[in-house]
């Protein structure tokens, strides 16, 4: 009978065992998804505490930008080089333009800015950096943007507009280069994406 009673104990006890360690772990699963998953409560969209930041060379990213912007009822803030691009500039193929140059060497790709500085930059809860990709990586002026102001206490979303490439490591790259802020997974936009698409996006925002 006591052998019995003995072995009653030791299951009753394998049995709890097994159930704290699975809540551990889901709990801990939890916890991670809740990092690694953007959301927007629908409170910030509403008093209008979501930015949208962009730098558009072609117009691309400024299209998506400005859509996402209305989705979400946010403020938006495109950044400008002081010394703007012309298309010469942005020709890629040829080796002596402005953005193969800047490309090769790095030194060259601090991009002074006209204003890097958002009003009341402080009330944002959200901000959603867009940019088009060059080379794999964030078109370099988003860099002079970053580096210039404080992310802390700051959910971050970058967005990028390409014809082939992912969005990659570049906000990761960003995220290296800024003050603080919690940097979400990134999404990437074709060049003719479509309107649907972005309000998949934005709706997964809010959800």
């Amino acid at each position: 009978m006591k052998k019995v009673i003995i072995i009653v104990i030791v299951v009753l006890v394998l049995l709890i065992a097994g159930l704290c360690t699975y809540f551990v772990i889901d709990s801990k699963a939890n916890d991670n998804s809740v990092k690694t998953d953007a959301r927007i409560d629908n409170e910030s969209v509403s008093n209008n505490k979501v930015l949208v930041v962009y730098f558009s060379a072609q117009g691309h990213t400024e299209s998506v930008a400005k859509k996402i912007a209305d989705n979400l009822n946010a403020d938006i803030f495109e950044i400008v080089p002081k010394d703007e691009y012309t298309s010469s500039d942005l020709d890629w193929t040829d080796s002596n333009s402005r953005v193969s140059r800047e490309h090769d060497d790095e030194s060259l790709r601090n991009v002074e800015l006209s204003n890097a500085k958002v009003d009341n930059f402080d009330k944002y809860d959200t901000i959603l950096i867009g940019y088009p990709i060059w080379w794999g990586i964030a078109a370099w002026p988003v860099n002079s943007f970053v580096k210039a102001n404080d992310f802390n206490g700051k959910t971050v979303i970058p967005f990028c507009t390409s014809s082939s490439s992912s969005i990659g490591d570049s906000g990761k790259l960003l995220e290296d280069d800024s003050n603080g802020g919690t940097w979400m997974n990134g999404q990437r936009f074709s060049s003719s994406v479509s309107d649907s698409d972005i309000k998949t996006f934005t709706d997964s925002l809010t959800k």
